[in-house]
Order: C-alpha cells, then structure tokens, then sequence
C-alpha cells in the first residue's frame, strides 16, 4: 500500500491511502464510518500496526461508499508531517569519503595559502574516514518539525550560500520496539520513504570543525522533506537493492542503489534500537548514497532549481529552493 496525507480545498490534513485509478482512499473517513480505533492521521495509522492495515487493506478491496478522493483535487503533503524523531545515518562509505573531501576543501578556502592547508589537512589524517564508522552505525537526531511534503519549496537560511541536497532512503518504524535482532529488526519497519535532507554546506562545514553537529546547516524550517508516500514494507522486497536518481532541473545527476550500506538496514535499526524505544512513527534514513548529493563534487543549488530525488517503488519527491 501507499500512504500519504492530503488536503482538499484547503481542508485539514487527512490519511489516504492511494487507491488506483486516480483516487486516494480517505482513511479517516472510513475508520469513523466503520467503528472502531480512529484513524485521523498518519501517526495513528502507523501505531494502529498490523490490524490496522488489515482494516485498510479491506477498504481497498471494497471502498466504502463516498470514501474516495479525486486525487486531481488533492494536494499532497509530507505523508507523515510530523515525524515521532528523525535519525540520519551515515551508510556509504563513497559519500562519507567524498563529503569529508569537501568539507576540508572548503574550510582551507577561507585560509590565505588553501594548497598548504589542504596538505596540514592531509597529513593531519584529516581526509580519512574515522575507524569507529566502520566499526558501528552513526547518525545524528533531525528536527522533526521542519518536515515538509513533495513539491514544497525549500527556503534557503538567510546566511547560507552553499545549498545542497541529499538522496536517501528513509525507513518509518511501526513499534514500539527495543533492543531489535539484526533478524527481526525490518519487522519493526511499517514502511519506507524518500528523505531529502537539505543542507547549507558553508554553515555545516563551519559548525561541524568543532566536532558538534550538523547545527544550523541542516537546522531550519523546511529543511527536512519526505514523500511522495510511505510504501508499506511488504511492497519492498529488498530496501538494498532499489535503484535511487537524483535530477536537478530536469537534469540527471546519478543513478545508482541503495545497495552497499557499511552497516545494513537491519543492522542499523537494531543498533539504533539497543537500550532505547523505538516509537511508531520515527524516521530513519540510512545515509545519503555515493554522488547523491552536490557537495561530494562541490556544485550547489541556486535559488529556483528544482530537486527530483526517485527511488523505485516509492516515487519521485520534487522540491524547488526559494530565497526567503
């Protein structure tokens, strides 16, 4: 199945869940219909687990009468618009490598002689990857109310020069659940999305030469965006082996896969959930694959280009970069 959020007419945010044939199921409509838990957003159709979609799944089959939706009249929104966290690994060993390249490229820029600063750098062992990523999953927390849908326009933070994007595969957690095994850890997974976190490089590069980090580079309204849907899992036989395209204007960038993780999906959720809750509804995106961003190579967003991040099976999210 493929969920989203969508209004119509300016109406509230509502749960759908895409029908076919241009129509999107009005889930919360047909959970007050029919009985039973109330399904009035996102968050609570991914905690009502399995039973839940076995409701849904029977609506699907058999729409109730006046259930369904022109998608012509909806507007999609983030199909969770507030996720419970937000956790962004780091998981390709290619982008990690490129993406530290850059970053010490673009402090020794701001310095008077960049060609010695660089060569400090290098002997320094400041280009080489640290041992603990390969030893263990790392990530940082996201804010989880900056998220925005498809087609929403990102605002550039009023200091960054430097904007980029990100191609990643995000999982949604169904759980509750704790302490996972690599073997039942994509259990706990109720679906998956595509994850765009943008990023003002120059701002990041500054913040994060104190070893704190990501701050304000990543820290601000809009900055978080997923969708089109959330696929349910059963839909993904192999969240590694999903072809992943980055397009900007039209243009492509990359085409590769979600394949060759440092750490697998399953090893990442059970690590993340080792001696912590994992609740219904958080968000964790494996890493943004080698080339999935402009940052590895140095090129930047302007204000008006247009980001296409398309994973298969789940979509393509499209969002444009505003000036504020």
């Amino acid at each position: 199945m493929k969920f989203v959020t969508f209004t119509v007419a300016n109406g509230l945010p509502t749960p759908g869940a895409i029908a076919g044939d241009g129509h999107i199921l009005n889930i919360a409509a047909a959970a007050r219909a029919g009985g039973g838990v109330p399904l009035d957003d996102m968050l609570a159709v991914i905690a009502a687990g399995r039973a839940g979609l076995a409701r849904i799944a029977s609506w699907l089959a058999e729409p109730p009468a006046g259930m369904l939706v022109d998608s012509r009249e909806a507007s999609l929104l983030a199909p969770l618009m507030r996720p419970t966290q937000i956790r962004d690994c780091g998981n390709y060993e290619k982008h990690v490598s490129q993406a530290i390249a850059a970053a010490q490229q673009l402090r020794a820029r701001a310095t008077p002689d960049p060609e010695a600063t660089l060569a400090r750098f290098r002997a320094a062992g400041a280009f080489d990857i640290p041992p603990v990523w390969y030893e263990q999953p790392l990530y940082y927390k996201g804010n989880p109310m900056t998220v925005v849908g498809p087609d929403a326009d990102i605002v550039r933070p009023s200091a960054a020069k430097l904007m980029d994007y990100e191609l990643e595969l995000a999982a949604i957690i169904g759980g509750p659940a704790k302490n996972l095994s690599e073997a039942d850890a994509l259990d706990a997974v109720f679906g998956y999305t595509i994850f765009n976190d943008f990023s003002a490089r120059d701002l990041q590069s500054r913040e994060t030469s104190f070893r704190f980090g990501p701050a304000k580079g990543k820290d601000f309204d809009t900055g978080n965006a997923i969708g089109p849907y959330i696929v349910s899992a059963d839909e993904i036989a192999d969240p590694e082996a999903l072809t992943m395209i980055v397009r900007v204007n039209g243009v492509e960038k990359v085409r590769t896969t979600s394949g060759n993780m440092q750490h697998s999906a399953a090893k990442t959720i059970a690590y993340i959930s080792t001696d912590e809750t994992l609740h219904p509804g958080d968000l964790i995106a494996f890493g943004t694959v080698g080339d999935g961003c402009g940052y590895e190579s140095l090129t930047f967003l302007d204000d008006g280009d247009v980001v296409e991040l398309e994973v298969e099976g789940i979509g393509v999210l499209r969002n444009r970069l505003v000036s504020a």
